[in-house]
């Protein structure tokens, strides 16, 4: 285990830090590649539904950022345990949705403590009951689980930052307000200069806006920009660097502004799908079919005057 982890970081300081701007092209999934020392990336399996996962070191323990799915779950405890005979200490889920969260039970069950912004908790008992008995459904990995509901992090956060700190590294979880979900979380490290989003931020085509205020969301990510980022580890996708956070800023501005301009000169919902075009920088992030779901959302927030993740509809 010494070994790997020997090698492990031989190869981040041969490769240096430009070998981990990956693009979406350059998509590894269910590997581990390490960020800095101490600081793993493993890039979930977009196939199987699975988020991407942290793996943070600390003296004594580990931090995982995103429970996963639970056979993401299963796949990223066998990794930590590859790496480190330390325990996992604390899961921190960045927001309630099933493919960041519902393998929870399987981490409180190794013993970690699972924790997430007080947002997470109440979108949860909005939302997720139903989901998840549809996910039991179509999941054998949800189903095999034979609960009811997912289970709720363990430790609510109700202040908008909360730091651990032993002495060999800091690691900062800071709330900006309502992106992807109303509980968004991001975790960072301000020594290494590494930020993870959640879904707040992604690396691909991925961004779902069914709970999302998005009208909001770029306000979030000029929070998340005040930071000194170097690498951003997104919730899908690759890792890459601060021009990832600065692209999904630039494609949430330009979505909510094409719609809001086109139903204040009286188009309607079918004439601005049709018709919204994005500027090429922001093409990352378009799928057809997922970019008509986001005019949709969009155009609910500016007709209805509330958040995409308060309307019913």
């Amino acid at each position: 285990m010494l070994r790997l982890r020997c090698l492990l970081l031989a190869l981040f300081a041969a490769l240096g830090s430009l070998a981990f701007l990956a693009t979406r092209s350059e998509a590894n999934p269910e590997t581990v590649r390490i960020i800095a020392p101490g600081v793993w990336f493993r890039e979930g399996d977009l196939e199987q539904g699975h988020s991407n996962n942290v793996i943070i070191e600390m003296k004594d323990y580990m931090v995982v950022v995103d429970a996963n799915y639970p056979s993401g779950a299963r796949a990223a405890m066998a990794d930590v345990k590859r790496l480190t005979s330390k325990p996992v200490k604390y899961v921190f889920d960045t927001h309630h949705h099933g493919d960041h969260l519902y393998g929870n039970v399987l981490w409180t069950q190794a013993g970690a403590t699972t924790l997430a912004f007080k947002g997470v908790a109440e979108e949860l008992k909005r939302f997720e009951p139903a989901r998840w008995q549809a996910d039991a459904q179509r999941r054998q990995d949800v189903a095999d689980l034979h609960l009811d509901a997912p289970e709720p992090p363990k430790q609510d956060i109700n202040e908008d930052l909360f730091v651990l700190n032993d002495g060999t590294r800091k690691i900062e979880f800071r709330h900006f307000g309502w992106a992807h979900t109303r509980g968004d979380g991001f975790v960072y490290l301000p020594k290494e200069q590494v930020l993870c989003t959640g879904d707040a931020v992604v690396n691909g085509p991925y961004n779902n806006v069914n709970d999302a205020y998005i009208e909001n969301w770029p306000n979030v990510l000029h929070a998340a920009e005040k930071l000194k980022v170097k690498y951003v580890l997104p919730g899908h996708g690759p890792a890459a660097g601060r021009d990832l956070l600065l692209g999904q800023d630039q494609f949430m501005t330009e979505l909510f502004k094409a719609v809001k301009d086109g139903a204040s000169q009286g188009k309607k919902l079918e004439e601005l799908q049709a018709s919204v075009q994005l500027s090429m920088p922001v093409t990352p992030w378009v799928a057809d079919t997922l970019l008509k779901q986001q005019i949709k959302a969009a155009y609910d927030e500016v007709t209805q005057h509330k958040p995409r993740g308060e309307i019913t509809n």
